[in-house]
């Protein structure tokens, strides 16, 4: 399912013609819907204040809930490039014609995996994923078949490995669909709007402070972006390098 949030460009233009549109409305519209009188702007300012303050509390949270799930998705990746290179060693405990074809494997799939981080085209990372998921089926049954043939705790302990391998890349998965809930960006969004409409409602003059409007859409909007792109696995700018993986592509070219 494709989220504007994948496009963080696509959220900065929004965004600011927006809220830039709100602040017109409240200085146009607003003000002959009804009249501003000038005794109650301490009143207003302190509402403006609330307000302002509460949209600075939401940004924080999205930001912190973006930076927080970007820093599981490194983790994660670094745990699977673990699990791969400690299943690469474990392959000694098999027969020598399993552990063999097992390495082999080992190999395909670390580079499936690197290509997962690395392509943003959707009909790739499709391929990409069937392929991995054959990997996987393969990878298994080839473990598989000598711990059934000889289940000794040797082998045992290579089908665990396999199993944490297997396991590493659905939490990998997991953590990349683990985005901030439409619901919070939707909040956030409303509370944008409705700063820009209560501050285009309170300019004195809204002709010669044109350019003043423009400072909180523009100011939100970046925020918008920054936040976008953190929280987005693939769409920004901001992406989780496979270092790990690519690491251990480096140490097993050798072998």
């Amino acid at each position: 399912m494709i989220k504007v949030s994948d496009y963080p460009q696509l959220v900065f233009v929004i965004s600011f013609f927006v809220l830039s549109l709100s602040g017109w409305i409240g200085a146009i519209f607003l003000r002959k819907l009804r009249k501003w009188d000038e005794s109650k702007r301490e009143d207003f300012g302190i509402i403006m204040g609330a307000t302002l303050t509460l949209l600075g509390l939401l940004i924080g949270f999205s930001f912190s809930m973006a930076i927080n799930r970007y820093d599981q998705r490194k983790n994660y990746e670094a745990a699977e490039a673990n699990a791969i290179g400690t299943e690469y060693v474990r392959a000694d405990l098999l027969p020598a014609a399993d552990a063999a074809k097992v390495r082999a494997l080992l190999k395909n799939y670390l580079d499936q995996r690197v290509l997962s981080y690395t392509t943003r085209d959707r009909q790739q990372i499709l391929q990409i994923n069937a392929r991995t998921a054959q990997l996987q089926a393969e990878l298994w049954s080839a473990v598989l078949a000598p711990a059934a043939a000889k289940p000794t705790p040797m082998v045992a302990l290579a089908l665990s490995g396999m199993n944490d391998v297997l396991d590493s890349q659905g939490y990998t998965q997991a953590s990349w669909s683990n985005r901030i809930p439409a619901a919070a960006w939707l909040l956030v969004a409303a509370s944008a709007v409705c700063c820009n409409l209560l501050i285009g409602y309170g300019a004195r003059d809204a002709k010669a402070e044109r350019i003043l409007l423009l400072v909180l859409p523009l100011i939100v909007s970046i925020s918008f972006y920054l936040i976008a792109d953190i929280d987005s696995p693939r769409g920004g700018v901001i992406l989780v390098q496979p270092e790990n993986l690519l690491s251990l592509v480096e140490s097993l070219r050798g072998h």
